[in-house]
């Protein structure tokens, strides 16, 4: 792909900015040598005002997103866009959350600009494991976690039974359930179904990816070890293994 096409696919700016970028001598080799807007050059090998470029396509980040804020492009509040370069919103092809977080969830949400990994990550078929941390209303009545395990259980408005899932007491009021499915806001209709209700709720993993030490706000790239965690996670394996990652 030629240059002035690959920066504005980035999100850098229109072809009219980028081809401006090109004559002020702003887009260069490592070496700090003017290329071309028609030049094809590795992506490792280009520079914007001395810094790398974004990752390409196939580009994929963990957010750690607050309450109160939404996963939409357009919404009213603040997005989840607004956490990242606004550079991020531009590019092409879109950088889409994998899965929602509703606005009074925190935690772990996925964005990538890989169709086919999102698809794969949000299909029913994956089972991919996603962790919740609740705080409760009212204290647990102690016969939650057989009800969720059975796979039983019909959310008010459905004829398909949810798929077991794994509930694990903290204390009285709080729990971390791992679900393998992910169904309009399920934590919260699973407890309401047995009289309580969800005052907090958190997504701390999905597969074998955790938060970590990610502060509240922030994000990283993922990287191919961070997507075969993902996926490969093993029994007992904390998720957190392999490289840090620089967060932004």
């Amino acid at each position: 792909m030629k240059l002035l096409r690959l920066i504005a696919n980035l999100g850098y700016g229109s072809r009219k900015d980028v081809q401006r970028m090109f004559r002020d001598g702003r887009i260069t080799d490592p070496r700090g040598v003017p290329l071309d807007a028609d030049a094809t050059v590795p992506h490792a090998k280009i520079r914007l005002d001395g810094e790398p470029l974004d990752p390409p396509p196939g580009f994929t980040l963990m957010l750690h997103k607050p309450v109160g804020v939404t996963c939409s492009t357009h919404d009213v509040g603040r997005l989840v866009y607004d956490l990242l370069p606004p550079r991020f919103r531009l590019r092409r092809p879109v950088l889409s959350s994998v899965g929602r977080l509703d606005r009074d969830t925190s935690g772990l949400l996925l964005m990538t600009d890989d169709g086919a990994l999102l698809h794969r990550i949000i299909a029913p078929k994956s089972h991919l494991p996603k962790v919740y941390e609740a705080t409760l209303a009212q204290d647990l009545r102690g016969d939650e976690a057989a009800l969720f395990a059975a796979g039983t259980l019909r959310l008010e408005g459905e004829a398909t039974p949810l798929a077991p899932a794994h509930l694990e007491v903290l204390d009285a009021r709080r729990v971390r359930l791992t679900l393998t499915e992910g169904r309009y806001h399920q934590v919260r209709r699973m407890f309401a179904a047995t009289g309580n209700r969800v005052t907090t709720l958190h997504r701390s993993r999905i597969g074998g990816l955790a938060l970590g030490d990610l502060p509240e706000g922030r994000w990283r790239a993922l990287d191919a070890d961070d997507l075969a965690r993902l996926w490969g996670l093993e029994r007992g394996d904390d998720g957190t293994g392999g490289p840090p990652m620089p967060a932004c």
